[in-house]
C-alpha cells in the first residue's frame, strides 16, 4: 500500500457531485474531480456493478485533469442499486452523452479498466469524435468465448473457487452456469438471490490479484450489485453481437490508445488484449510480467499513471 501511495496521486474529494435522473427509473451519482480548466477524461469503472471507489480519482494529476466519474446504472450510489431493467450499454452510453453535455464537455480521454474498457470501447466506436484517445486497462471484449472462460476456466487455475462457485448448483445445472446463476440472481426472493449474488461476487474478488490478498468484509451492496449486473450483461451478451468490439475498432483506430494488460490475468485473459491490439495498429501495449487483473496491483498502477501523464505532455502514448 505504501508504494501505491507514491505511485498514485494523492487523495482528492471532489469539486462537485450530485445525482442525475437519466430516466423514469434509474438516477445515477457523478462526480468532478481536479481542474475546471484541465483536460477532460472520462473514467469508467469496471463490473458491471462494481462502482466508484475514492482511489480511482487518483491516477489522473488533479493539477492538469478535469475527471469526471459517474456510478453507472444499478451499481454504487446510483439508484436503484442492482436494478437490471432499462439497463443496457445502449443506455449507459446515452447516459455518458447526457454527462458530456450537462458539463460542456467537447471531447474527453476515455479511461476504464475491465467492464470499463468494454463500455470505453463502445462508446467511442458510437462517438469516436468525442473522444481524445484511451487508456484501456485488464481488456473485455464481451464475447462468448471470454463469457465462459470467466465462468468455466476458472477451474484450471483456482480449482478450489471454482468447486465452492459451483457448490449451491444442483450437478444437472452445471453444464450452463450462467443459466443457473441468472436464474437465482434474479429471483425475487431473498433467501434465493442473496446467497447467490454474494456467491457470483465472491467468485470474481478472489481470483482479482495475482498473489492472494486479505479478504475484504462483505459488502451487500457490492455483492448486489456486481452479481445482478454482471450476470444481467453476460446474459445478454453485452448487448453486443459476437466479436463487435473488434469488428468496429476502424472506427477508432486513428486515436491514440494504451492498453495496460495484466500477463496473468485470469479474469480478462491477455489473449483479448492482445487481438485488440493487432487490430489496432497505432495503439501501445504495456503487458506488465507479475500482474493479474487488479487495477492496484503495483505495475499495473504505475503503467496506468504513467499513461495519463505521458497523455497529459504529449497527447500520444509511448
Amino acid at each position: 500500500m505504501a508504494e501505491l501511495n507514491t505511485t498514485l496521486f494523492p487523495p482528492i474529494s471532489p469539486l462537485r457531485h450530485g445525482m442525475l435522473a437519466v430516466d423514469d427509473l434509474h438516477t445515477i451519482y457523478w462526480e468532478e474531480v481536479g481542474n475546471p480548466n484541465g483536460i477532460p477524461v472520462l473514467f469508467l469503472h469496471g463490473g458491471p456493478g462494481a462502482g466508484l471507489s475514492p482511489a480511482h480519482r487518483r491516477f489522473f494529476d488533479p493539477l492538469h485533469y478535469r475527471v469526471i466519474l459517474f456510478d453507472q446504472r444499478g451499481a454504487g450510489k446510483s439508484m436503484p442499486l442492482g436494478e437490471c431493467r432499462n439497463n443496457t450499454t445502449p443506455l449507459l452510453i446515452e447516459d455518458i452523452e447526457r454527462l458530456r453535455t450537462m458539463f460542456g464537455i467537447e471531447q474527453w480521454l476515455v479511461f476504464g479498466g475491465s467492464w470499463g474498457s468494454t463500455l470505453a470501447l463502445a462508446y467511442g466506436q458510437a462517438h469516436p469524435e468525442r473522444c481524445l484517445g484511451f487508456v484501456l486497462r485488464g481488456i473485455f471484449l464481451c464475447t462468448r468465448r471470454e463469457i465462459d472462460f470467466f465462468l468455466n476456466g476458472s477451474e484450471w487455475f483456482h480449482p478450489d473457487v471454482y468447486d465452492e462457485f459451483v457448490a449451491g448448483i444442483p450437478v444437472d445445472e452445471r453444464g450452463d452456469l450462467l443459466a443457473a446463476y441468472h436464474q437465482r440472481i434474479m429471483s425475487h426472493d431473498p433467501e434465493v438471490y442473496w446467497p447467490a449474488v454474494r456467491a457470483w461476487s465472491r467468485f470474481e474478488g478472489r481470483r482479482v490479484f495475482l498473489l492472494p490478498q486479505p479478504e475484504e468484509p462483505p459488502s451487500d451492496s457490492l455483492d448486489l450489485g456486481v452479481g445482478r449486473l454482471e450476470s444481467h450483461y453476460m446474459a445478454n451478451l453485452g448487448f453486443f453481437t459476437d466479436n463487435q468490439l473488434l469488428d468496429n475498432v476502424s472506427r477508432i483506430a486513428h486515436l491514440p490508445a494504451v492498453i495496460v494488460q495484466g500477463r496473468y490475468d485470469v479474469i480478462c485473459p491477455p489473449v483479448s488484449a492482445w487481438r485488440l491490439h493487432q487490430a489496432w495498429k497505432g495503439s501501445v501495449m504495456k503487458m506488465i510480467p507479475d500482474a493479474g487483473h487488479g487495477a492496484m496491483e503495483t505495475g499495473i498502477t504505475r503503467a496506468l499513471v504513467t499513461a495519463t501523464e505521458q497523455f497529459r505532455k504529449q497527447r500520444r502514448f509511448d
